[in-house]
């Protein structure tokens, strides 16, 4: 079965595209992937082209895989340097690669759209053939969920990678006291004393809906933004006009958490709120201010949870700092197909030294949550 090559989801209803896309999954929807292209954030002069693989049966698109051929491995999350360097070192091109992901976003959901298992399964089965020919080494699907860690676990020649994250469920919690009261005492004094050491700073916090903030409100979330890659010398992955297509497109998911001093906004977290799920994406300030990360990113957003009835918090990549506060341990996966037999077999053997030291770590991770002993 040959596949249909998409270079831009302009060119797909978002009626046809959407109508694959399980519900509460804003990071793969037409208006933020679109966004993305159309905002010029993503495309051959950042090394992310977009090539979305599409299964079009009698005229009708019946399943996708989002993806983008890659010519470096930043902004995704899973780290393959190390691959890429061995490659370089023995004379093998490890890019251009095929990567299935959301850009610059470790966040997990479906890969593999399809109405029906069986259509999906048509895709997956075509796509080594569709590399042969694109000469592109190597496929990488990250951060799957249920459904595509089976459908890749069926197909010959895929590896499966762990990885570890730290999401924070809410166990029905009234308010944020009787989240408190689930810890530790000294863990539960740790954060009292932290929201109280913000409060005493002057910190207010407002909460907006995507649609309820001013075009200056959005220029403010932009440059807290990128003010987070300027300090590290980086240039920021996200346009402007990234924000403000969101904002028109899909406003009831953006949820923007202002920390304010006198008034005046200094802080801000952007998230995007997904069936029962909240994510937390960007933060940035413009000037420094002791624990107004934790407060903004973390104790905000949980509170915020807990008032909306939102039953899992993904805060973004990396975690001890977040482990001390309630987030859990979380196993991730990736699936990699290389198309050199060498570095097949040398991938394969990494991942077997690898895998047990991310399962200990997760468990090293839980055993240390601040939650009481029952």
């Amino acid at each position: 079965m040959p596949l249909q090559r998409l270079q831009s989801l302009s060119d797909v209803a978002a009626e046809q595209w959407d109508a694959l896309v399980p519900d509460g999954q804003p990071f793969l929807s037409h208006a933020f992937l679109g966004a993305l292209e159309d905002s010029g954030s993503l495309g051959p002069q950042s090394g992310w082209r977009p090539e979305h693989l599409l299964h079009v049966e009698n005229g009708r698109l019946v399943a996708a895989l989002p993806s983008y051929r890659k010519w470096h491995s930043y902004g995704e999350y899973v780290f393959d340097h190390g691959w890429a360097d061995a490659c370089k070192r023995a004379g093998i091109a490890y890019y251009p690669k095929l990567l299935s992901a959301v850009p610059f976003s470790p966040v997990g959901g479906a890969r593999l759209l399809a109405a029906r298992a069986e259509d999906g399964f048509e895709l997956l089965a075509a796509l080594p053939g569709y590399l042969e020919i694109e000469e592109l080494s190597s496929a990488h699907v990250n951060f799957t969920d249920a459904l595509a860690d089976t459908a890749l676990g069926e197909q010959p020649g895929w590896l499966q990678r762990y990885g570890c994250q730290f999401h924070w469920q809410n166990r029905g919690y009234r308010d944020f006291q009787d989240f408190l009261d689930a810890l530790s005492s000294r863990k539960r004094k740790q954060m009292r004393k932290e929201r109280e050491q913000v409060a005493g700073q002057g910190f207010d916090f407002q909460w907006l809906e995507g649609r309820e903030l001013s075009e200056a409100q959005w220029d403010f979330v932009y440059a807290c933004y990128a003010n987070t890659y300027a300090v590290r010398r980086q240039a920021p992955y996200l346009t402007r006009a990234f924000f403000s297509l969101l904002a028109e497109r899909m406003p009831e998911s953006i949820r923007v958490c202002l920390a304010r001093q006198g008034g005046r906004p200094v802080a801000m977290a952007f998230s995007l709120i997904g069936g029962d799920s909240f994510y937390g994406r960007y933060w940035g300030c413009l000037a420094e201010f002791d624990r107004l990360h934790f407060e903004t990113c973390f104790y905000q957003g949980m509170d915020y949870a807990i008032a909306q009835g939102l039953q899992r918090f993904d805060a973004g990549a990396q975690g001890e700092h977040k482990l001390i506060r309630g987030f859990e341990p979380v196993i991730t996966h990736s699936w990699h197909y290389l198309r050199h037999p060498g570095l097949r077999a040398a991938v394969k053997d990494f991942l077997a030294q690898e895998r047990p030291g991310i399962l200990a770590y997760a468990e090293e991770a839980r055993a240390a949550l601040p939650y009481r002993q029952a």
